[in-house]
Formats: structure tokens, C-alpha cells, sequence
């Protein structure tokens, strides 16, 4: 094994800020830094970033982060947030456009057209994911739409189409290369995951131009070489790319079908490794959990939960609060339970299981004694419950049980949500004590590339901390909560006709999950 001066650097560009890292051979973080990274709205749903900025906040958290010890990383891992997409000139480097956040609803109304024309099966069979405005290919088609002669223009080679992993490699080797992981290509909606390779057939239909994408390659394995970036020198291999939610789950350690992780952020993500690509049929999505090389693919069921963590922000500014997310905790922490009151935080309309873009949040149960503390305490609490959301319907399709949680991500700090997440789901949740779980999965990815840990075993021998909390309510009164809960998720899909708007059907089997 390498000496603990040996270090990797791993860079973690994420919704609301970008994070270094350093970690060194025993898996320990030895420095760290963040920068947060603004997102704007310019109209009703739609969500925006500035790919000029989310660069710097990486250059600043680097220069932070490598000037706080004398080592030089002898790798650089890049995780990030998915699905966003960007348009950049290849000879400039420039950005033609903003960058599209993952939770933008701006091409709804073409996703609603490709429903229409029945080709939601396709999608689902090719790519394992369904019509949603969330993936790439949407957003891709958009931002060509929106600048002159965009797609004969990415044709002939002159544009760069790609999601963050893939700018961010872009910047750091000086624009000489232009690739992403297999986990990023899986959720534009333009790869085919069982042939793994962009689909000429879905490029064609999203009309976008095969030459302006990235090479999709392994997620772990040589991409390119630094050049100097303040004070990161060149020539440093860059050996790691991976989506954020999928390096959560490879940092937690879960390799093996039946691991469950559920990695808690602006929005939320449940994941489970599969060893086959599992076609599911109750709104999950069918998805590549890492390729550790050409031959070695694993693949994953995921859930994707648009608001989770954004809700406790919303209503931090909602209630005009300067600190809104410790704010709204520590108001959440005042009350004991909601008495009844339930936020659905549709804001975005509901992601799995439900894909539903027209739902709206609601706030349900509100009674006179209802105060601000019961409404912080509704914006916690349905965090944990649109996780089970995903959690019962994930155990039935993967053909196992579930035994417990792994979590993760910022919101996975708060140990009342944390409880009440064990209580909801009648199963142990393990706190990751780490809340990096994303950088440290894509270190783990560069040491296995360059030699620090030579197999999966040995990963699993690393230390970490996990927190416990075992399930204390009692059956009757979780299932009377959670009854409550569907009944407010009804009423937010709901459309304007007063019918279900939702392909998915609100009815639950015995098991809990929708049919």
C-alpha cells in the first residue's frame, strides 16, 4: 500500500457548493474545503447555473484545500451533481448558455410531446429511465435550440455538449479532453445502457449531434492530466469520474446486492447495486452503479427524489429566517411531532415513484394550535417519508430485504430526522459520520486506479464511523402516520380536473408498494 503522504484529490461540484478533499491511503480526509455555488430561476421552474462559476468555486476550494498541506496529490477524483447539462465552444472554451440545473422544468412541455407519442417504453427499455425533464437529452436539445445554428454548428465539432463531470475535466486539463463516466452518460436518456454506448436512435429523436458529446469511459482508469491550476501543479493523472449519487454509494461501501443507501442533499437519492440491469415497472429507475472497467459494469436501481433538503431551505426564507436551514432544525426540534400536519414538497411536481411534473406542494392538517415549529417539523419528516416512498418499492423490485439504511449527505446530520427515518421505515438507519460519502467514493475509484487498494475487500477494511438509530415507534402508529402521509401526497397529484394526473397508481399492495 502507498504512505499516507500519498494523497488523492478529490474535487465533489455539487448543487449548492463544491467541495476538495484530500485523502490519503488509509481512506482518512486529511484537508478539506467548500465553496458554495449560486442557482438562479429566471421563470417558473426553471433552474439555472453559471458554468464559469461553478469552475472557480472548484479552483478556490483546490487552492484552499492543497494549501493546508505540503503533500502533492499524486491523483485527482471528480465526482458531481448529475444530470445537469452545459454547452460550451470547443476552441474557446467559452460557455454558449447556462448551465441547465438538474431540478429545471423548462422542457416539460417537449417531454409531455415524447409521452404523447408513446415512446416512454423505448426510453425505458433503452435507458431505464422515463420521460422526465430531469435527464440531459432534454436540456441538451434546449440549449442547441438557443444559440444560432446549434446543431450544425455541434456537427461539425465546433460545440462541446456534456454534464459537469465532464467541464470540470475539461477545465482541469486545459481543454484537451472531452469525456465523462458511464454513470454520467446513464442519465442523459442518450445512452444505451445494455449496449453502453451514446444510441444513434435516441440521438436522433432528442436531435442531438453524436460529435458534440463526450467518450464515455469507465469510471474508474486514466482520463487526462492536470495542467497548473493555482496551486495545483500539472501533470497530476485525473483517474476518477462518477456521478455524485452513485460515488455515495461505492463510498459507502455498498457493493453487494441488498445494500441500500439513501444520500440526502437538495433533493435525495435511494440506491441499490443489482447484478443485472432490472427493468422496473413502479417508477424507479434502472441505472449503471460504476464500471471499474470495459468488462466490469454494475448496475443499480435508483429513486430519485426532486425536493427533500430545498424544502427545509424554502421554508427557512419562507418564514423570512437568517440561518433558514439550522433555523427551521432548530424549530423542528421544539415539538415532539407535526399533530397531524403534512408539507408535500411537489415543487417541482414529484419524482419517483410517482414522475408526476404537474403535482404541486401543499401543506395539509393545519389546525389553529398548528405553529411555525409543526410546519419545520412537517418539512423534516417528509424528507423521511418520500425515502420510504422509494425504499418499499425499491425492496419488491430488487427481490430482496432490505435490512437497513446507509445514510448520507448534508441533511443526514440532523439525528431527529435521522430517528424518525428509522421509526418511518420500521428498519436501523446507519449515519455516516462522514457526510462526504460522495468525494470519498470517487478517492476510493482513483485508488483503485492508481494501486492504493487493490480490491474491493480492502476498501470494505477502511475505517469509517456510522451512527445507529434503531426503529422505536410502534407499528400501529407508524403505518396510522404514514396513511396520512399518502392521502396528502393524493391530494398534491391532484390536477386542475380533480383527477389523478400520475401514471403511477396511489394504490399499495401488502407489501407497501405501488402497483
Amino acid at each position: 500500500m502507498a504512505s499516507n503522504i500519498d494523497t488523492i484529490l478529490a474535487i465533489d461540484q455539487g448543487t449548492t457548493n463544491t467541495k476538495a478533499l484530500l485523502v490519503n491511503a488509509r481512506g482518512e480526509v486529511i484537508a478539506q474545503a467548500v465553496r458554495p455555488v449560486a442557482q438562479s430561476y429566471p421563470q417558473t421552474g426553471w433552474v439555472e447555473q453559471d458554468a464559469t462559476e461553478l469552475w472557480q468555486s472548484a479552483c478556490e476550494a483546490m487552492n484552499e484545500c492543497l494549501s493546508a498541506v505540503e503533500a502533492t496529490p499524486v491523483a485527482i477524483a471528480i465526482t458531481n451533481q448529475r444530470e445537469s447539462a452545459l454547452l460550451w465552444e470547443h476552441q474557446s472554451g467559452r460557455p454558449l448558455g447556462p448551465v441547465i440545473g438538474w431540478q429545471c422544468r423548462r422542457t416539460a412541455d417537449f417531454c409531455a410531446q415524447l409521452r404523447e407519442r408513446g415512446l416512454a417504453a423505448l426510453l425505458a427499455e433503452r435507458t431505464g429511465l422515463a420521460i422526465d425533464p430531469l435527464f440531459s437529452a432534454s436540456k441538451m436539445r434546449w440549449l442547441l435550440d438557443h444559440i444560432a445554428d446549434g446543431r450544425r454548428r455541434g456537427e461539425m465539432g465546433e460545440l462541446c455538449l456534456g454534464t459537469i463531470d465532464s467541464w470540470v475535466l475539461w477545465n482541469l486539463t486545459g481543454g484537451k479532453v472531452h469525456a465523462c463516466d458511464v454513470t454520467n452518460a446513464a442519465r442523459t436518456q442518450l445512452f444505451d445502457i445494455h449496449t453502453l454506448g451514446w444510441s444513434e436512435e435516441l440521438l436522433t429523436l432528442f436531435g442531438v449531434p453524436l460529435q458534440a458529446l463526450p467518450e464515455v469511459r469507465p469510471s474508474s482508469g486514466y482520463f487526462g492530466s492536470s495542467v497548473a491550476t493555482g496551486r495545483l501543479p500539472a501533470g497530476i493523472p485525473i483517474v476518477a469520474l462518477i456521478g455524485d449519487s452513485h460515488a455515495a454509494l461505492f463510498g459507502q461501501t455498498g457493493f453487494r446486492p441488498g445494500t441500500v443507501k439513501a444520500t440526502y442533499g437538495t433533493g435525495s437519492s435511494l440506491m441499490t447495486p443489482t447484478p443485472t440491469a432490472v427493468l422496473s415497472k413502479h417508477g424507479l429507475s434502472t441505472t449503471i452503479a460504476w464500471a471499474l472497467d470495459q468488462e466490469h459494469v454494475t448496475y443499480a436501481l435508483e429513486g430519485n427524489i426532486s425536493v427533500s433538503g430545498a424544502a427545509v431551505q424554502w421554508l427557512g426564507e419562507f418564514l423570512g429566517l437568517e440561518h433558514a436551514a439550522e433555523e427551521v432544525a432548530e424549530l423542528a426540534a421544539r415539538v415532539a411531532n407535526t399533530e397531524g400536519l403534512y408539507l408535500v414538497p411537489a415543487f417541482v411536481g414529484l419524482g419517483a415513484p410517482y414522475w408526476n411534473d404537474s403535482a404541486r406542494g401543499l401543506i395539509s392538517g393545519i389546525t389553529r394550535g398548528s405553529t411555525a415549529a409543526h410546519l419545520a417539523r412537517a418539512a423534516l419528516d417528509a424528507i423521511a417519508y418520500q425515502v420510504r416512498d422509494v425504499f418499499d418499492v425499491m425492496q419488491t423490485e430488487a427481490g430482496t430485504e432490505f435490512n437497513v439504511l446507509l445514510a448520507d449527505g448534508g441533511a443526514s446530520r440532523n439525528t431527529q430526522l435521522m430517528q424518525f427515518q428509522a421509526d418511518i421505515l420500521g428498519r436501523p438507519v446507519l449515519q455516516n459520520v462522514t457526510v462526504d460519502a460522495s468525494a470519498l467514493g470517487a478517492a476510493y475509484l482513483a485508488g483503485l486506479a492508481i494501486g492504493h487498494w487493490q480490491t474491493l475487500d480492502e476498501i470494505m477494511q477502511l475505517p469509517r464511523q456510522q451512527i445507529p438509530f434503531e426503529p422505536r415507534m410502534a407499528a400501529p402508529v407508524r403505518e396510522a402516520l404514514y396513511t396520512g402521509w399518502q392521502t396528502a401526497v393524493s391530494r398534491a397529484l391532484l390536477d386542475g380536473t380533480g383527477s389523478s394526473s400520475t401514471g403511477v397508481s396511489h394504490e399499495r399492495n401488502k407489501h407497501g408498494t405501488h402497483r
